[in-house]
């Protein structure tokens, strides 16, 4: 069975890369006795996993795989993006407080999530991409997901990612669709 190993040492990711990935097996670097943090410096989606699955690759020798992922909303120019998780230098909490702070008396609230995962092997890079849209709710709603969940309104769904249940969040989340799309391009190289 092919092993690659993912960028992450979140069990809930880990376990939905191998779901999604089967049957390869997706292990993580705590699994081989590595403790793995890069900084992420890149400007894209793509290059930030980029610099997390070549820098995994250089220390553990195998097959690597890296996402990278943010809420982009259009009114801001895409923003927060790339600096999702930084985007207030805080806590979740913070980050949802700035963004609502940020669109007060905006009408256009659409937003989008976008995932770029990257597989390397030394050899061969691979991207895929997923994104689900939606938009910016007025406050928060739920106390399901993480990050801006609660304040992701699903165009898929017609409610917030904090409402949804972890099952319905999944069927149209951007890392799902991102990781379907590598599953096909990874089959096309015989992974």
């Amino acid at each position: 069975m092919k092993e690659i190993v993912l960028a992450s040492g979140n069990k809930g990711k880990i376990a939905e890369f191998n779901a999604m990935l089967a049957p390869v097996s997706v292990i993580s670097p705590k699994d081989l006795g590595l403790d793995f943090g890069v900084e992420e410096t890149g400007k894209t989606f793509f290059e930030n996993a980029l610099i997390k699955a070549r820098a995994l690759y250089e220390l553990c020798g195998k097959p690597t795989i890296a996402d990278d992922s943010g809420l982009c909303v259009d009114a801001l120019d895409g923003a927060p993006g790339v600096y999702s998780a930084r985007y207030s230098g805080g806590s979740d909490a913070d980050n949802v407080a700035k963004l609502l702070k940020t669109l007060e008396g905006r009408s256009d609230r659409k937003a989008h999530f976008t995932s770029c995962i990257v597989y390397y092997d030394g050899e061969r890079t691979v991207e895929a991409y997923g994104h689900t849209y939606g938009e910016i709710a007025l406050a928060p709603e739920g106390e399901n997901g993480f990050g801006y969940d609660p304040v992701f309104v699903s165009d898929d769904l017609k409610k917030s990612f904090g409402v949804a249940d972890e099952t319905e969040k999944n069927s149209v989340s951007h890392r799902a669709r991102a990781l379907a799309e590598l599953k096909i391009k990874l089959a096309g190289f015989g992974v």
